[in-house]
């Protein structure tokens, strides 16, 4: 029975080929009785239970074992039709940030300031990016693209400055004492 499947799958490979070099295809050859009989076998099978059978198949062979949502629900499938919704699948899964109204991104920056700071090593720079967050305040108050209000408040420079200089002193180690050596005879009862 599998002799006749590869005479069958030889014919038609053999006429493909002869009509691929002429362009035109030949006059098809008569069927042999087998392969009207595979033919009309094919013809009677129902195609929901050949996929019946298709599906279980392949889960005998294990190809539906650990899939990447089993027994979870689908991300997003109760959503409402979201024409931005690679956009935001993707911000979710690379974990982009600082994208979003300029009202949120300073509130998120405002939150943020203090350890920002805390980072820089001198106080000219803690100054200069300080002016900087209340400049991008002031233009972002300015702009009328809509979107919620700009609330975070404007930073006193000088203020900030003292306050990374007082959180700089907090976290410095205290010093040992480095006062005269103690004499002698206090230095033998010690050991």
């Amino acid at each position: 029975m599998g002799n006749r499947g590869a005479d069958a799958y030889r014919r038609r490979m053999e006429l493909a080929a002869r009509i691929r070099a002429t362009g035109l295809p030949e006059q098809q050859e008569e069927e042999t009785a087998g392969e009207a009989e595979l033919r009309r076998r094919k013809e009677l099978v129902d195609p929901a239970s050949k996929s019946d059978y298709l599906i279980r198949d392949a889960m005998m062979r294990g190809d539906f074992d650990n899939l990447q949502y089993a027994g979870k629900p689908i991300p997003n499938l109760g959503e409402a039709n979201d024409p931005d919704w690679w956009v935001k699948g993707l911000i979710e899964r690379e974990n982009i940030s600082g994208l979003g109204p300029p009202a949120l991104v300073l509130r998120v920056e405002d939150a943020e300031l203090d350890g920002v700071l805390d980072g820089i090593p001198s106080a000219a720079r803690v100054r200069e990016a300080v002016e900087d967050f209340n400049r991008r305040i002031v233009e972002a108050r300015r702009q009328l693209l809509g979107g919620p209000p700009v609330i975070t408040p404007l930073r006193d420079v000088e203020l900030e400055v003292q306050r990374w200089r007082e959180r700089r002193e907090a976290a410095r180690p205290p010093e040992p004492d480095t006062g005269p050596p103690a004499p002698w005879w206090r230095r033998i009862r010690r050991r």
